[in-house]
C-alpha cells in the first residue's frame, strides 16, 4: 500500500480533492461543508440532490466512477455493508479507478465484520480504508460539528485529515486498525438506542399519568434523569402523533440496523446485552407497524399508540 508523502496537499491550497458519493441527508451537508475549503466532486443518482450540491460549490459528475477518478479521498455514507461492497466493488464500483495512495473514508455504521475484507480488497488497488463512523446529524454535519471516531493506519489517517478535521468538532482516534472505529460506534449505538427507547417510555408514562408534556420534558432535562437523547429526541416525540410526525432527521429503521449490529457483536463476544435487545424489539415493532421511514422519535408510538386528549 502506498504511503502518503510529505507533500500531501494542504486544505488551504485547494489542491486536495475529495469525492462525496451519495448526497443524501448526511452526504449533502458534508459535501457542502467540505466545499468551503477543498475541491469537492459529488455524485448522486437523484438529479435534484446533485443540483443542490452544485449550487453549494460542488463539482457534479454523472457517475460515481467519474467523481472518484483522481481524488485524494472518497467519502462514503452508505446504508449497510452490502451497499459498501457494491459502491466499491460492484459492476460500477469505484475501487478500480482510484489512484494508489488514495483513501476511502467510511463514515457509516456497518459493523466490524465488513471491514477486514474491504481493507484487503482495497489494498490490492493500493488504497487504504479509514474507518470513521460519525454522529451528529445533518445540521451539525453542515457546521463541521460532528463526533467522529477513527480506526486507521497512521499514514492513511494523515491522508484523510483534511476531510476529517473540516467535518469534526470532536475527532477521536481509537485505534490504528480499521474496524476500531466501528467497534466504538457499536458501543455508542447501544447507548443511543437504549436512551431513545427509555425516553419514549418515560414520556409515554408521563402522558398516561396526565402530566403536561412540555413541562415534564423540561423538568426531566434539568435533573439527574436528563440525557442528550432525551433533550434531542424528546421535543420530536411530542410531535410524533401529529399527522406528518416530526421532521425526519434520523430514520427509525436505522436503529433496527444498528441495534442488530450491537446484538451480533455482543453475541460474538459472548456478552449478554438484555437492555439493548429490549430496545431493539421496540424499533423492530415500529418498523413492522410502518414507522421505519419516520423519525426514530416515532418509537414512542410503539409504547403508546395513541395519546390522551388534553382537557
Amino acid at each position: 500500500m502506498s504511503a502518503p508523502s510529505s507533500s500531501t496537499p494542504s486544505p488551504s491550497s485547494g489542491s486536495y480533492t475529495v469525492a462525496v458519493l451519495g448526497l443524501g441527508a448526511m452526504g449533502l451537508p458534508m459535501a457542502t461543508r467540505l466545499a468551503t475549503e477543498l475541491t469537492v466532486h459529488g455524485f448522486d443518482p437523484a438529479p435534484n440532490r446533485l443540483q443542490l450540491a452544485v449550487d453549494a460549490g460542488v463539482t457534479g459528475f454523472d457517475s460515481g466512477r467519474a467523481a472518484a477518478k483522481g481524488a485524494d479521498a472518497v467519502l462514503l455514507a452508505v446504508r449497510n455493508s452490502a451497499q459498501l461492497e457494491d459502491v466499491l466493488f460492484g459492476a460500477s464500483g469505484v475501487a478500480e479507478v482510484l489512484s494508489p495512495g488514495a483513501v476511502v473514508i467510511l463514515t457509516s455504521t456497518v459493523g466490524t465484520d465488513a471491514i477486514a475484507p474491504t481493507v484487503e480488497a482495497l489494498g490490492r488497488h493500493g488504497v487504504a480504508l479509514v474507518d470513521a463512523p460519525l454522529s451528529g446529524g445533518p445540521v451539525r454535519a453542515g457546521q463541521g460539528d460532528l463526533l467522529i471516531v477513527v480506526g486507521a493506519e497512521p499514514a492513511a489517517l494523515e491522508r484523510a485529515r483534511p476531510v476529517l478535521e473540516l467535518l469534526a468538532s470532536t475527532l477521536t482516534v481509537v485505534g490504528a486498525r480499521p474496524g476500531d472505529g466501528q467497534a466504538l460506534k457499536t458501543v455508542n449505538q447501544l447507548l443511543c438506542g437504549v436512551h431513545i427507547a427509555a425516553a419514549a417510555e418515560a414520556l409515554a408514562l408521563a402522558d398516561a399519568l396526565g402530566l403536561d408534556r412540555a413541562t415534564t420534558l423540561a423538568a426531566l432535562e434539568a435533573g439527574a434523569a436528563g440525557s442528550f437523547m432525551l433533550s434531542n429526541r424528546g421535543p420530536r416525540m411530542l410531535e410524533a402523533y401529529e399527522e406528518d410526525g416530526a421532521e425526519v432527521l434520523s430514520r427509525l429503521d436505522i436503529f433496527v440496523k444498528d441495534l442488530g449490529i450491537v446484538g451480533t457483536a455482543a453475541r460474538a463476544a459472548g456478552l449478554a446485552s438484555p437492555v439493548a435487545a429490549a430496545a431493539e424489539q421496540l424499533f423492530l415493532l415500529g418498523q413492522a407497524q410502518g414507522l421505519g421511514e419516520r423519525d426514530d422519535s416515532a418509537v414512542i408510538r410503539v409504547v403508546a399508540p395513541a395519546r390522551r386528549t388534553e382537557g
